[in-house]
């Protein structure tokens, strides 16, 4: 209902190159370059113009852009509201999701879809939540579970997506089983001053949220270990190189020597995770189906995670 060639003409407004227009579109850079050119030429009029070694949008294509938010929005209700007059589904559903989300929330789903629905074709993409956005906004996928941080997705931001939320995952310290507070029920930040940390490094959403928990608390960590993945911070943990804080989401699966303490207070760390969909879409039966099913299992792992650990 939408012509291809405007949603591709979307996509490089807000990557900015032709490079990174074909990587999220799924096109060739060729292809890509094509669309815009044939574009141009059925407007009959410039909507890119050549700057140094690049393209830019002229005053003509970023208004072009500005106009087809409510214009694709309105095709995407129409045809969600189509789907669930007529009880049809589509041919492939795309998830996308970051990791714990995915391995959490979205394989589930995955799951579920694929008895329910068997006749769709299911895909799922695990990335960071900006890039999940940047895809769910190419159409390569059709709903996106991100964390709604600055530091990774300003969702509630761009008029362009809805979101539900998923839940509040709220962050967890990692204690040694022989730490003296291990076998607290839980344990506040200012109890932990003078501990060895284990965190992400700076820059990261991570570390962004870690740095804005001790803030609060008016703590000043002693960070000595920089790791990226759950496991190594598990590791370390558990060999008592220092304590970690870890999501309730995250599961430190065959973790040894190590207990999962909730954090009290009103400085406790929480992140907000939330359904990504574009706007129009989440009244389409699959999708309206998948946003209850992602709540009921956020609710449920939840409650349930304390009690798994060791």
């Amino acid at each position: 209902m939408i012509d291809r060639r405007l949603l591709t003409l979307r996509t490089f407004a807000s990557c900015g190159s032709v490079t990174a227009t074909a990587e999220l579109t799924g096109y060739s850079r060729s292809a890509v370059s094509a669309q815009l050119r044939e574009l141009q030429q059925s407007l009959g009029m410039r909507l890119l113009m050549k700057e140094g070694r690049g393209l830019h949008l002229t005053a003509a294509g970023r208004h072009l852009v500005e106009q087809t938010d409510g214009l694709i929005g309105e095709c995407d209700r129409i045809r969600s509201a189509m789907a669930s007059v007529a009880g049809a589904a589509p041919v492939e559903f795309g998830l996308g999701g970051f990791s714990s989300a995915a391995s959490n929330l979205l394989v589930p789903l995955a799951a579920e879809l694929r008895v329910s629905k068997p006749m769709v074709t299911v895909q799922m993409v695990e990335a960071s939540p900006s890039r999940c956005l940047d895809l769910l906004l190419a159409e390569r996928i059709d709903l996106a579970v991100v964390v709604a941080t600055e530091a990774e997705a300003d969702v509630g931001a761009d008029a362009r997506v809805e979101e539900t939320r998923l839940l509040d995952d709220p962050l967890d310290v990692m204690l040694p089983m022989d730490h003296r507070l291990a076998e607290r029920s839980s344990v506040s930040l200012h109890e932990l001053m003078g501990e060895v940390w284990i965190t992400d490094a700076p820059g990261t959403a991570y570390r962004a949220l870690f740095s804005a928990a001790f803030t609060a608390a008016g703590v000043n960590p002693n960070i000595r270990h920089e790791v990226t993945e759950w496991e190594t911070t598990t590791a370390l943990v558990g060999a008592g190189m220092g304590l970690g804080l870890v999501p309730r989401l995250a599961s430190p699966a065959g973790a040894e020597n190590v207990r999962r303490v909730p954090i009290a207070g009103p400085a406790r760390p929480t992140r907000r995770i939330v359904a990504a969909v574009r706007r129009g879409t989440a009244t389409a039966p699959i999708i309206a189906a998948s946003l209850a099913h992602l709540k009921d299992t956020a609710r449920r792992l939840l409650s349930e995670r304390l009690a798994d650990d060791p």
